[in-house]
């Protein structure tokens, strides 16, 4: 008797693992007024059958992802494939708590590094890319080699690229700051500001890191970086030096 209660109990735990029960619990929270928050929020195609919202609040969001939190891989994908942001939200959220878990083995955060990159497609928007980069791109690729963010700076996806950049983010918090100046070079002449908003926040996190460093790669590229980078760059800078870079900028 103990051992059929035993097998139901973790039957039961696999089924609300699953990708389904995770959808339909997300939808109890819907919300109208959460709907128009984003609609302010976001910017997106309201007739789009591939990418919308339904209105759930992403914090909510993220406590469900917390329950969900030991989902494998597999599951996780069929989130990443939901046409709506919110599931999609909650895949990354998942994947971004498995990364962070202390008892989550090499092999798993191998795979999830995996899935973000091969299923990137599918993380089309800022706050999905920032929510998977820091400990999933960042802490993964910490031992390991990096060419994969070169790679990516270079793509034509823009949200690639921003990947690429604020992918440094864990690196630089180790102190690791090569990469981070050596692709805000490569995407010096960025055209989408949500990918120069990126760089211009990695490099401004560097600069706490390496104030010197910054400082250099400013007076190399103030004057031809793109101005949303560049005023992010220099937040953390004094008065003085920030109106000398602006100038430097206003000059070309």
């Amino acid at each position: 008797m103990k051992k059929q209660n035993k097998k139901k109990i973790t039957a039961e735990n696999n089924s609300e693992g699953t990708a389904k029960h995770f959808i339909e619990r997300l939808n109890t929270y819907r919300s109208e007024v959460e709907l128009m928050k984003h609609h302010r929020y976001f910017t997106f195609d309201e007739k789009s059958t591939t990418d919308r919202f339904i209105g759930v609040r992403m914090g909510q969001v993220f406590a469900l992802a917390k329950e969900f939190s030991e989902m494998p891989p597999n599951e996780i994908e069929k989130l990443l494939e939901s046409p709506i942001h919110e599931v999609r939200a909650g895949a990354v959220s998942i994947m971004d708590k498995q990364s962070r878990g202390k008892k989550t083995t090499e092999q798993r955060k191998k795979e999830l590094f995996d899935l973000y990159i091969r299923r990137h497609d599918r993380i089309n928007n800022w706050d999905l890319v920032d929510l998977g980069c820091l400990y999933m791109i960042g802490n993964y690729l910490l031992d390991k080699p990096r060419k994969i963010l070169y790679k990516l700076a270079e793509s034509k996806n823009m949200w690639e690229r921003r990947t690429a950049i604020v992918g440094t983010a864990y690196l630089i918090r180790k102190k690791h700051v090569d990469d981070v100046f050596t692709i805000a070079e490569m995407l010096m002449h960025e055209k989408e500001d949500q990918v120069s908003k990126g760089t211009g926040w990695m490099l401004r996190f560097a600069g706490d890191v390496d104030r010197h460093r910054l400082l250099h790669f400013l007076d190399t590229y103030a004057a031809i970086m793109p101005r949303v980078a560049l005023r992010n760059a220099i937040e953390h800078l004094d008065k003085k030096q920030r109106e000398h870079y602006l100038h430097f900028k206003d000059k070309t």
